[in-house]
């Protein structure tokens, strides 16, 4: 079935308008010499991107940025929804921000992102912390200067959710945090409605940006100098479906692929059900595309499967994972997996176990099932035992360690080209990653972070590698 065409709108006249304005009343709001903005983002590469967005509008309004919240004019966290251990991260940290706005009253609270698209959340920021005195939701980022200009002027707290206009909006300024790493949203939204997952719900419907315009954000980067490259969606392989000249995402991917440089393109995150064969194609006969793979599979039960609303079996994603294996040489597997859902039984999980040890992933994210309010998944029966969920989720870490080991014990020898990405403040060690997502630790000038180095392989240390420079 194919989805309705979604054209994309560009930020507003009366958007730009409003950061001028913002930079003007920041004159003679800020604290210091020049306005300061604290920016703490929870959660997935996308809230990252929305950040960088955020910052952008933000610079534009004449703010620099600040690593410390007691030094800041403007605070603002961009949550997550997707575990309740960050949301309780967000809950624990905004109140301790209570003195710091007692201090300094002119000081402007923000909390914006998924937590904040949820009702019961927004509405027990509203009651339980009276000092925040902006909160937006996702779908309201295109019209965040007009929200922090009415929160600086008109001095009443400004609360915004739930307004999806089902649009894209393009003409974004953009302050990336990283010189050489970066992240290039290629569609926002989901249609698969997981049934443990919020997603769907505070991101909204699939929505897919126009090629010409990735490409070009594409080419910036590249020419920026930008190394490692990564395209997001909440599921990349439904990429081009709303677009008035529908596009698959293995084609988009070739077409980034052309562009010259020296670089690494990457991408998530990846639904089994629509990773295709052109996908892993494209993939092994790539100049520039990562031979590394994240495809989450949460469970290796057909049953738990089937409950979690997945539309793929066991049998499908093992097939795929044996096209891509046969197809891209020296493929590093990586995927997540949900422990303890409900009505899961330890049959179901030694399911989960014997799919791990047969694919034996590069490494895994794993959870433990944390219901979600909204979802249907939070009114399913769920008699199983945090205790034994607990055991269940150290006896899965416990496999993977073992064949994370074995994998890299058998990479000591070789050659591998890295990207050094940073220093280790405690060793003064360089970090390293390699193409296939497994970092490398290693001796060397920290002058050498942001370039690609070649380097032999050491000493394996579970799933983390030792190496050095050649």
């Amino acid at each position: 079935m194919s989805l309705p065409v979604i054209k994309p709108q560009n930020l507003s006249e009366k958007q730009t308008e409003m950061m001028r304005l913002i930079a003007e009343i920041m004159e003679i709001r800020k604290r210091g010499e020049q306005p300061l903005a604290y920016i703490r983002t929870y959660g997935c590469q996308q809230n990252v991107a929305d950040s960088e967005k955020i910052k952008g509008m933000l610079e534009v309004s004449g703010f620099s940025f600040t690593d410390t919240p007691d030094d800041a004019d403007f605070i603002l966290f961009n949550t997550c929804a997707v575990r309740e251990h960050a949301e309780d991260r967000v809950f624990g940290n905004v109140g301790a921000l209570k003195n710091l706005k007692r201090r300094h009253p002119q000081i402007l609270i923000a909390l914006c992102g998924c937590m904040m698209e949820q009702k019961h959340i927004a509405d027990r920021i509203y009651s339980s912390f009276p000092f925040v005195g902006l909160v937006f939701g996702t779908h309201s980022l295109h019209h965040f200067p007009e929200l922090l200009y009415r929160a600086l002027v008109d001095g009443r707290r400004v609360f915004e959710r739930g307004n999806d206009d089902q649009m894209l909006y393009e003409g974004f300024p953009v302050h990336r945090d990283g010189a050489f790493k970066g992240w290039l949203p290629i569609m926002y939204g989901c249609n698969n409605f997981c049934t443990y997952c919020i997603v769907p719900y505070v991101r909204g419907r699939e929505r897919s940006r126009e090629k010409d315009v990735i490409l070009k954000e594409a080419r910036q980067m590249i020419e920026s100098g930008c190394k490692d490259i990564t395209l997001l969606g909440q599921n990349v392989n439904s990429y081009g479906k709303t677009l008035e000249t529908p596009l698959s995402f293995a084609r988009l991917l070739q077409e980034i692929d052309e562009i010259g440089g020296d670089y690494w393109l990457r991408f998530m995150t990846s639904h089994p059900k629509d990773c295709s064969k052109e996908l892993i194609d494209t993939i092994a006969c790539g100049t520039h595309i990562s031979k590394h793979l994240h495809l989450p599979f949460q469970s290796g039960s057909d049953r738990i499967l089937k409950a979690m609303n997945r539309h793929y079996d066991r049998k499908k994603y093992l097939e795929t994972i044996a096209y891509a294996k046969e197809k891209i040489e020296g493929l590093s597997l990586t995927s997540d997996i949900i422990v303890g859902f409900p009505g899961e039984t330890y049959e179901d999980f030694k399911e989960t176990l014997s799919l791990i040890r047969e694919v034996e992933f590069t490494s895994l994210f794993t959870f433990i099932f944390s219901p979600r309010k909204g979802t249907p998944a939070e009114k399913f029966d769920d008699p199983v035992s945090a205790e034994e969920k607990g055991k269940w989720f150290q006896e899965l870490l416990e496999v993977q360690e073992e064949i994370a080991a074995k994998r890299c014990a058998s990479m000591v020898g070789q050659q591998e080209r890295v990207l050094i990405e940073g220093v280790k403040e405690k060793t003064g060690e360089l970090n390293a990653r390699t193409s296939g997502n497994i970092i490398v630790e290693l001796q060397g000038d920290r002058s050498l972070v942001g370039s690609f180095q070649n380097v032999k392989i050491t000493k394996a240390r579970n799933w983390i590698l030792k190496g050095e420079l050649i």
